[in-house]
């Protein structure tokens, strides 16, 4: 499965508004440590940015879409399909509210 179709798929386990805005928050969460960690030269901590959307999104996948989330099962194609969403979501391809 290429990427444009594993991303289709990934829209399928976010159709709740509220999971989607978990996982935007998440991501803006995400620039705002990695910004942070750069300016303050903290090279390290740039080792967990790629984690720091995870609390936010599977407690929208547990809570309000009550499926499992994407990461589990193919966790790179999820990564990227993440920003995807976030680019969606930022252009009004994608509803939060």
């Amino acid at each position: 499965m290429d990427l444009k179709e594993y991303y289709q798929h990934y829209l399928t386990l976010h159709q709740n508004k509220t999971n989607r805005a978990l996982h935007f928050l998440g991501q803006c969460v995400t620039i705002v440590y990695v910004t942070t960690a750069i300016f303050h030269q903290a090279w390290l901590l740039l080792l967990a940015a790629p984690f720091i959307v995870y609390p936010f999104a599977w407690s929208g996948h547990y809570f309000f879409e009550k499926n499992e989330p994407a990461a589990f099962s193919a966790p790179i194609k999820a990564k990227i399909s993440d920003w995807m969403m976030f680019r969606d979501i930022i252009l009004g391809k994608l509803k939060i509210w």
